[in-house]
């Protein structure tokens, strides 16, 4: 077993601001969704997705902790390597970065190309000076994601160039990839990036219901995405399961198109079925839909009343969820749900 545990928390700005310095002293990163949070964080890395909040979950922040027997290495303070601006303990580590394609050299494709390719060099570089070399868990957030540059979608452009990062660093692109998510933001934004990272080897989970993104076939783009369906920190007490971003795909190919009901029915089959999977690789019925956490990403905000009564019967009145506006990486996907898991007693 672990010394440290990893926590989620969602806590407003102003419960953020009030918190005391010995708190502060256990927190790994904190995200904003729409902007940066508007409070002084000078002693964590701070990332924004971009996204604007729909609903109640307007002025929240995502605060990443830990607790446990370690403290983190750096009590006062966080590093930044190059663009990388992080946090760590013995066994956790969070980081972000944004960068802003307008000032990458070459226009169109070529700038996203070359920003991707270097934020993940970036990110790696600080893994192996760290030790901490295994990504758990990615959140990718790029501008129109959907818009066609330079002959194809600005999303294959990314699968393309963050598998090319992965493999200049010697890193597998199948099997033992991380969880991710990728996003669009509105134009103008940079792209933005933060994570997770382990000292130690997470186990990544596939879903039964689905071909495994890193085996799509060639309609989907020259190269496939490079992420698991879930990864599981099977020696970890806390937050220990991540799955990934989550749609309306059964096999490879969208289902439901057009009705966001029926699509967000299909999405939540999907994550039953990748916990259905984490327990049968544990050996254990540990995970559970009334042990997650939910971040639900919305194409459409007039779609948020539908999309909120069909989880409505799938889970607690009591679950946290978040519910964000943000373009999916497919045109005719209308929302996405991820999610975070905490094993039961």
């Amino acid at each position: 077993m672990t010394t440290a545990s990893l926590q989620l928390d969602y806590v407003s700005s102003d419960a953020l601001a009030r918190q005391p310095a010995a708190w502060w002293g256990t927190v790994l990163g904190v995200v904003g969704f729409e902007r940066a949070p508007q409070v002084d964080l000078v002693h964590v890395p701070v990332a924004a997705s971009m996204t604007p909040a729909l609903g109640a979950t307007d002025d929240l922040c995502e605060v990443w902790r830990v607790a446990g027997d370690q403290s983190l290495e750096l009590s006062t303070a966080s590093l930044r390597q190059g663009r990388v601006h992080y946090r760590y303990c013995g066994e956790f580590l969070f980081g972000s970065i944004a960068i802003d394609e307008d000032a990458v050299d070459g226009g169109g494709s070529a700038a996203l190309l070359r920003a991707t390719v270097t934020a993940y060099q970036e990110i790696f570089a600080v893994l192996e000076q760290t030790q901490h070399r295994h990504l758990i868990r990615v959140w990718n957030y790029l501008p129109e994601i959907n818009r066609e540059a330079d002959g194809d979608e600005r999303y294959r452009h990314f699968n393309s160039a963050r598998q090319t990062a992965f493999l200049d660093s010697g890193r597998s692109t199948v099997g033992t990839v991380p969880a991710a998510c990728a996003l669009g933001s509105p134009a103008g934004s940079p792209i933005s990036i933060y994570f997770l990272a382990s000292h130690r080897r997470p186990r990544m989970i596939e879903n039964p219901r689905q071909t495994s993104a890193f085996h799509y076939p060639p309609k989907f783009g020259t190269h496939s995405p490079t992420f698991s369906r879930a990864c599981l920190l099977s020696e970890s007490v806390g937050t220990s399961l991540f799955v990934s971003g989550t749609a309306s795909i059964v096999g490879h190919e969208t289902i439901h198109r057009g009705d966001v009901t029926a699509q967000t029915r299909e999405t939540m089959a999907n994550i039953n079925a990748l916990l259905d999977e984490a327990n049968r690789v544990v050996g254990s019925d540990l995970y559970s839909l009334d042990g997650l956490k939910f971040k639900v990403y919305v194409r459409r905000p007039a779609d948020l009343a539908a999309i909120e009564r069909a989880l409505s019967a799938t889970v607690r009145a009591s679950t946290p969820i978040v519910y964000l506006q943000a373009d999916v990486c497919r045109e005719d996907l209308l929302v996405e749900i991820e999610a975070t898991g905490v094993a039961a007693c």
